[in-house]
């Protein structure tokens, strides 16, 4: 899509109103904004692994701090996964009203919420993803003693 002139995805994501988007698609072209959409599409795949795999990640942290008295690590462990799922949750919303925006099927405000949306995204999976990256910290510190 950057080769069309235009913004990569994270450009869209981030749009924020209609005229910002109407730009975007002036610099994608035609071919830009099908490369969008075929983005769009594929990531559906990928929220549904990233979600799956960083709630289970975060399940597992859990239990393994609890198991190692861990309690504050533990404790967040009762957020995390949930966390993993909303960031997914919340990427679906986002992709879906991109495609209708892109579609020419949904105008105000429909731009401020996808990009609301992909900000809950965003810090969501980074809360997952910190303590799925803490938790393997903790292991093996665990592991070296």
């Amino acid at each position: 899509m950057k080769a069309t002139g235009g913004p990569g995805i994270i450009g869209l994501e981030f749009a924020g109103s209609l005229g910002r988007v109407e730009e975007i698609q002036a610099e994608w072209g035609g071919h830009g904004e099908y490369l969008a959409r075929l983005s769009l599409w594929i990531d559906f795949g990928f929220m549904a692994a990233y979600g799956a795999f960083f709630a289970l990640a975060a399940v597992a942290v859990r239990d393994f701090a609890a198991a190692r008295g861990l309690r504050r690590l533990a404790a967040i462990g009762v957020v995390a996964p949930a966390c993993a799922i909303g960031a997914a949750l919340f990427d679906f919303a986002e992709n879906s009203l991109w495609l209708l925006v892109l579609g020419g099927h949904l105008g105000e405000p429909a731009p401020p919420i996808a990009t609301a949306c992909a900000s809950l995204k965003f810090l969501l999976i980074a809360v997952a993803i910190v303590y799925s990256l803490a938790g393997l910290l903790a292991w093996l510190r665990f592991r070296r003693t």
